[in-house]
C-alpha cells in the first residue's frame, strides 16, 4: 500500500505542476469533432489544437463527449480514466497486493504521461482490460477499434478469448473497409500522421502492458514465463516431428472459437 501512495504520489505531483498545458491530446479529439461538425478539416486544424489523427468514420464515436464543454469535457476525459484505472488497480490488488503495487510502479511513468496529455492509449488499455470480463462480440469490437486506432494492441490478441479472436478479427476487416469507404479523408489522415515527423520513443506505449494483468494473474505462478525451463520446453515442443504435430487447421479452429467440423 505505501509502494502505491508513493506512485501515486508522483504522478498526482507531475499533473499538478503541469497546470493549464495538460491535456494536449484529449483537446485534439475535442476540436477535431467540433471542426468536423462544422463543415471543416479536423486532419488541419487552425488554433492551438493538434491534428486529429485517426480514422474518419471514427470521429462519431467521440462526438457525444466532444459535444460537452472543453472544461466538463476534460473533466469527464481525465476522471472517467482515473476512476477506471483505479477500479482495475483494486481488483488486481485484490487478488496479488504485492505484485500489482511492483506493476503499478513500474508503469507510473507511462500511467502519468497518459493521464497528463489525455492520450487514449490509457483508455484503449481499460477497454483490452475490459475484454476480460465481457461477451466475445464486445471484446472482439473492443479489441478490433483499440488495434486500429494504435497497432500496439494488435500484439495483445492472443489475450482474447478465442470466440473474441474471431471477432475481433471479423470486426477489424470492417474497420479497413469502412476507412477504403471514406477514403479521401483517410488519405488526409495518413497525410497527418506522416507530418508529425520523426517521433522519440514512444514510452507511453508501455501503459499497454496494464492489459495483460487479469491473464496473468489467473495464473498459478504468472511470471513462470521468466523461468527458464519454460523455454526450453517451449523450444522442445517446437522441435516435434511433424508427423506428431497437432493438426494445424483443428489448432486455428480452436484457437478461434469455431467449432470442429
Amino acid at each position: 500500500m505505501a509502494l502505491l501512495i508513493i506512485t501515486f504520489g508522483f504522478i498526482a505531483a507531475g499533473i499538478v505542476g503541469r497546470g493549464e498545458p495538460a491535456g494536449a491530446d484529449a483537446r485534439a479529439y475535442w476540436a477535431g469533432v467540433r471542426i468536423w461538425l462544422n463543415g471543416g478539416d479536423p486532419y488541419h486544424p487552425t488554433g492551438p489544437f493538434l491534428p486529429y489523427v485517426y480514422s474518419p468514420w471514427m470521429l462519431p464515436l467521440f462526438a457525444p463527449w466532444a459535444l460537452l464543454p472543453w472544461d466538463v469535457a476534460w473533466f469527464v476525459w481525465r476522471g472517467g480514466t482515473i476512476v477506471a484505472l483505479l477500479w482495475t488497480i483494486e481488483w488486481a490488488y485484490r487478488q496479488r497486493p504485492l505484485e500489482t503495487a511492483v506493476v503499478v510502479a513500474l508503469l507510473g511513468f507511462p500511467i502519468g504521461a497518459n493521464l497528463d496529455t489525455g492520450n487514449i492509449n490509457l483508455l484503449l488499455t481499460l477497454m483490452l482490460w475490459a475484454t476480460r470480463f465481457s461477451g466475445p462480440v464486445l471484446a472482439g469490437f473492443m479489441w478490433s477499434i483499440a488495434t486500429w486506432m494504435k497497432w500496439a494492441p494488435a500484439l495483445l490478441f492472443p489475450i482474447l478469448a478465442p470466440r473474441a479472436r474471431l471477432w475481433g478479427l471479423l470486426f477489424l476487416a470492417a474497420s479497413v473497409i469502412l476507412s477504403l469507404a471514406t477514403l479521401p479523408l483517410t488519405v488526409m489522415q495518413l497525410q497527418a500522421i506522416v507530418g508529425f515527423g520523426a517521433r522519440p520513443l514512444r514510452l507511453d506505449y508501455l501503459v499497454f502492458l496494464w492489459a495483460l494483468i487479469p491473464v496473468l494473474w489467473a495464473r498459478e505462478h504468472p511470471f513462470d514465463w521468466l523461468r527458464p525451463r519454460v523455454w526450453r520446453g517451449a523450444a522442445a515442443r517446437l522441435r516435434l516431428r511433424p508427423a506428431v504435430r497437432p493438426d494445424f487447421r483443428r489448432r486455428l479452429r480452436d484457437y478461434l472459437g469455431l467449432e470442429a467440423s
